[in-house]
This record gives structure tokens, C-alpha cells and sequence, in this order.
């Protein structure tokens, strides 16, 4: 048998967060409401932007696409995870893993470029107002977000392609609760060189050129904002971004933390702990943070509200 044509293993068992009997209903129910918070928060997001005319404009068409991916990769992952809870054993078929991993890298990636690409707008409207509508035009837009799933497919592709070469049949538990790359590696019966560099490659491009726009954006919005006279107009402006940032911080931080480290070096139970921040809990946090701390959201939800409320 030739590795990289075939895997003797048909199917994997994923083993979840913890193997402790008395914590998997709490856990189910815990990650059961985070995950109806997240397709409530996102799909809601997605639709009052849709329907408030007066949220038209590109920074919430780039949070509206930020939502649809929030939504995606969360729902790549959290179904599986909540049935590890309910089940004595959760079997995902070899097909099945490796058709995760590939939506999963895809969104991933993806949320990464979209992050960056936010962060530009801001850049734009805070210190080019007047030329804001012809940077960020209609079409500009679209090409941004069209680049964005480029990325997220060239990095799916790249990633699962190389998963795919792998000879799996040592064992078939991925200490994991998703098919995660790292996990998936540790049950090789074949060189995973190749694997190690491709990650690195992409997980140092996609999170360190990113993180370079975000910051060399941010530099000129502060140095903008530093310029503006009225204590008002400061803060207002600083408003506008302070979502932007805390969303960054908590998916940034936990992604690099996962994936900027050698195998050797990560701690299996710190990358669990570390994946559930990136891939279950920021998905949820993304919807609520830009609609508390947004204006604009808040008078477009009370519109809606209001209309409903005469009918």
C-alpha cells in the first residue's frame, strides 16, 4: 500500500474536551447555548443589515460578511462537538474529517483576511473622508471579499491536499474535539515534514500579514484621530474602531497562540482550550460586541422594533 494513495484507517473517533463523565451534560448545555447565541447573534446581524437601508454602507456590508463567516465555521464544528457530549463514542468518517478541516481552514483563513480588511476601511473613512466613497466603492468592496474566500480557498486547498498525502494507521482517536490539523498529524504513520511547513507557511502569512495591515491601519487612524481637536470628535472616532480591536485581540491572540508554535512545544489540552476561543467563542462574541458598542446597529435595531411593534 502506497502511503499518501491510502489510510488504512476508515474512520476516527474524536475525543473530545474532557473524557469526565459528570462534565459532558454541563458541557453539552454550556456549548449548546453558546452555539444558539452564535446563529441567533450572526444570523441577525446578517439580516438587519440587510433590511436597514441606513446600514447600506461598506463597513457593516464587510460586518455583514464577517457574520456569514462567523456563522459557517462555527457550524463546521460545534454540531459535532455537542454530539462527543451526548454519545458514548463520536465517530467521524475519514471523508467526513477531512471535509471539516477543509471548510474549517477556509473560514478560518478567511476571518483572518476579513479582519484585515475592516481594519482598511477604518483606516479609509477615518483619514480620507473625503475620498471614502471612491476608495471603498461598490466594487471595491466586492473585490475585497471576493479576495477574501480566495485566500481562505487557496489555504483549504493547500492544507487538505497535504492531509490527504498522509498514511494514517497507528490509531484512530484524535485527541480533539473537531479535525484539527496538529491532532490529525500525531496519528501519522508517515512523514508529516511537509504538513509541519505547509501550516507554519500559511499560519504565519495568514495571521502575520493580516495583523500587519490591522496595525499599520491603526497607526495612521491614531495619528489621524491624535489630530482632531474636539475631545467629541476624538472619541467618537475612537468608538468607531474600539469593536474593530476587541474582536482582533481575542482571535488573533488565540489563533497564534494555537498555531505559531512548534507541535513539539504546544500542550494538547492549552491547544483545546485555545481552539475553543477562536473557533466556538469569538464566533459568539463577534455579533454581540459590534451591536453593544455600536450606535448606528442600535438605532437601526430600534427602527425595526418599532415597525413591528405598529403592525
Amino acid at each position: 500500500m502506497t502511503a499518501g494513495n491510502h489510510s488504512m484507517v476508515t474512520e476516527f473517533i474524536l475525543a473530545g474536551l474532557t473524557k469526565r463523565p459528570e462534565l459532558q451534560l454541563p458541557l453539552f448545555l454550556l456549548f449548546l447555548g453558546i452555539y444558539v447565541v452564535t446563529v441567533v447573534g450572526n444570523l441577525g446581524m446578517i439580516t438587519l443589515i440587510g433590511l436597514s437601508s441606513s446600514l447600506h454602507t461598506p463597513m457593516y456590508y464587510f460586518l455583514s460578511s464577517l457574520s456569514f463567516i462567523d456563522l459557517c465555521y462555527s457550524t463546521v464544528i460545534t454540531p459535532k462537538m455537542l454530539v462527543h457530549f451526548v454519545s458514548e463514542k463520536n465517530i467521524i468518517s475519514y471523508a467526513a474529517c477531512m471535509t471539516q478541516l477543509y471548510f474549517f481552514v477556509l473560514f478560518i483563513i478567511a476571518e483572518c483576511h476579513m479582519l484585515a480588511v475592516m481594519a482598511y476601511d477604518r483606516y479609509a473613512a477615518i483619514c480620507s473622508p473625503l475620498l471614502y466613497n471612491v476608495t471603498i466603492s461598490y466594487q471595491v468592496c466586492s473585490w475585497m471579499v471576493f479576495g477574501v474566500y480566495v485566500m481562505g480557498l487557496i489555504g483549504a486547498t493547500a492544507h487538505t491536499t497535504c492531509m490527504l498525502r498522509v498514511y494514517f494507521c497507528k490509531a484512530d482517536i484524535i485527541n480533539h474535539y473537531f479535525c484539527d490539523p496538529f491532532p490529525l498529524m500525531a496519528l501519522s504513520c508517515s512523514s508529516t515534514f511537509i504538513n509541519e511547513v505547509v501550516i507554519w507557511c500559511f499560519s504565519a502569512f495568514n495571521i502575520f500579514v493580516p495583523i500587519l495591515v490591522i496595525l499599520g491601519s491603526y497607526v495612521f487612524i491614531i495619528a489621524s484621530i491624535l489630530r482632531i481637536r474636539s475631545t467629541e470628535g476624538r472619541s467618537k472616532a475612537f468608538k468607531t474602531c474600539s469593536s474593530h480591536i476587541s474582536a482582533v485581540a481575542v482571535f488573533f491572540g488565540s489563533s497564534a497562540f494555537m498555531y505559531l508554535q512548534p507541535s513539539s512545544v504546544s500542550s494538547k489540552d492549552q491547544g483545546k482550550v485555545s481552539s475553543v476561543f477562536y473557533s466556538i467563542i469569538v464566533p459568539m462574541l463577534n455579533p454581540l460586541i459590534y451591536s453593544l458598542r455600536n450606535k448606528d446597529v442600535k438605532v437601526a435595531l430600534n427602527k425595526m422594533f418599532a415597525k413591528r411593534s405598529f403592525l
